[in-house]
């Protein structure tokens, strides 16, 4: 039975980090529970073997030595001792001990009891099921588009066909914000302002509209905002970003009425399909990051601030995966570039709980999340997810990630996982949409999330704890450098 067991493949119960297969129903209990049966079956069939004296050495010798054999001297052929624990020949097991498995009622040994009265770790249920489901019809299946995005007013914006739709999640309500059937254009992004009723729509003939969701008024309108569609949208407080299939990412501030972008950044060399700013809009937000179909992610600082190549810990030494460019001054060319990706990169998501940590994920031909440290544009971690890495969102109660799924080398696809950092193991993974999960969006209180798919329809879950009410918890006690006075 040992030599059977130790033939068979040995594949560990929980998939590992380098190479993770997502199943098709699994949470951490289910990989809690297949950890501790391995190591049960472990202990149970290959027990550490006893300690056996060594055998004794045999002395060589030498090919000088002439010296004939003596009587030993000693006349005493038998020595009679007591048992004794520095004797190794002598048996060490007491059968006068309670403990002994000798006397034990349970079928298994005594390690293996020890992990099975262990506490476990208590760990968080997940809802697999959405709690309400909402049909979308004309959802575009479209990897490099954004059509869905959650306001902190709590309103839901969603991009169908030529249509901006508005649904009220306190009541349900739904109202449509604009139509541009007219001028024969298909909404392909839509975006709110961090704080407030500002939605930012883009089209695939590359206008961009800004409108005041509350009046459902058209504020701004930039007829010629890209030269062909804007797949991404991001807002810096008043500033808003956009990047399109021409290449280029553009600025523009809505309170200026003139319609040309104040700075252009060109860093990827084809489509931009992926667009966010780092913190909340406030003045933590100095770092625009943007990915791109040529499988690259930009890092960008717009504040024109330079790094200083001698204040850097690897100046002078290339790091893997990353390039630096030394004249930042301009903000027209990028602070860093990953080049880890192999596929293109739609889903970004920064860290709210630690400052400069980017979360990257890339498509079909990639399947990895990737973390970074953008200060020191060094690759902390990645995570081999086995499927087409369509969005990522960090929650902003718990320290974790959610991201969603498309095409897979496995029979399992359209996934929605979350996982827990920095140890990335999975705390659940839910199951729903038939098509690839493209949208993503997360409510202002960051309990739910709503995912959205080329099945039409929009599915809401309940994702993450309460955030706590306390007025001293409402800042991240994970971002060391807050706590600093």
């Amino acid at each position: 039975m040992r030599t059977s067991y130790h033939l068979l493949e040995q594949e560990p119960a929980t998939p590992s980090k380098k190479n993770r297969i997502i199943p098709s129903e699994s949470d951490a209990l289910k990989e809690q529970a297949n950890a501790l049966f391995s190591s049960i079956l472990h202990t149970e069939v290959t027990p550490p073997s006893p300690h056996r004296p060594s055998s004794p050495t045999r002395q060589p010798i030498a090919s000088t030595s002439t010296a004939p054999p003596s009587t030993p001297t000693r006349r005493r052929l038998f020595a009679y001792s007591s048992p004794s624990h520095s004797n190794p020949g002598t048996p060490s097991r007491r059968l006068d001990t309670p403990t002994d498995e000798a006397y034990s009622m349970s079928p298994v040994r005594a390690q293996s009891r020890q992990l099975l009265e262990s506490p476990r770790r208590q760990l968080r249920s997940v809802c697999k099921t959405p709690y309400r489901v909402l049909d979308a019809p004309e959802l575009a299946e479209d990897f490099y588009l954004n059509l869905v995005d959650w306001s902190s007013t709590n309103v839901l914006g969603v991009g169908l066909g030529s249509c901006v739709y508005l649904w009220m999640a306190h009541n349900a309500a739904v109202s449509k914000l604009c139509d541009l059937t007219d001028s024969r254009d298909t909404i392909s992004s839509v975006s709110w302002v961090q704080k407030g009723s500002t939605l930012a729509v883009g089209t695939l003939s590359g206008t961009l509209h800004v409108y005041d969701a509350s009046t459902l008024q058209r504020l701004r309108s930039y007829p010629q905002a890209h030269s062909q569609r804007i797949g991404a949208i991001a807002w810096n407080s008043h500033i808003l970003s956009s990047g399109s299939r021409d290449r280029m990412v553009h600025h523009r501030d809505v309170r200026d009425s003139d319609t040309r972008p104040f700075k252009r950044c060109q860093g990827h060399k084809q489509e931009v399909c992926g667009l966010k700013w780092s913190g909340d809009g406030g003045a933590s937000s100095a770092n625009l990051a943007s990915g791109g179909n040529d499988n690259k992610v930009c890092i960008w600082d717009l504040r024109g601030s330079k790094r200083a190549a001698a204040g850097l810990p690897n100046a002078g030494r290339p790091v893997p995966g990353m390039s630096h460019v030394d004249d930042v001054g301009s903000g027209d060319i990028p602070l860093w570039k990953f080049h880890e990706h192999t596929a293109a990169v739609k889903a970004l998501a920064w860290d709210p709980h630690i400052s400069g940590v980017l979360a990257t994920g890339g498509g079909t031909q990639d399947k990895h999340i990737r973390f970074w440290n953008t200060g020191l544009g060094t690759m902390l971690n990645e995570l081999d997810t086995g499927s087409q890495v369509c969005n990522l969102i960090w929650s902003l109660t718990s320290h974790e990630l959610v991201s969603t799924h498309g095409f897979s080398s496995t029979t399992a696809q359209n996934q929605i996982c979350i996982w827990k950092y920095p140890t990335l193991n999975m705390v659940a993974s839910l199951t729903g949409h038939t098509n690839r999960v493209l949208y993503l969006a997360m409510s202002p209180d960051g309990e739910t999330i709503v995912t959205g798919a080329g099945d039409e329809t929009l599915r809401f879950w309940n994702a993450f704890p309460k955030k706590e009410s306390n007025e001293r918890e409402r800042d991240s006690r994970l971002d060391y450098g807050k706590l600093i006075r």
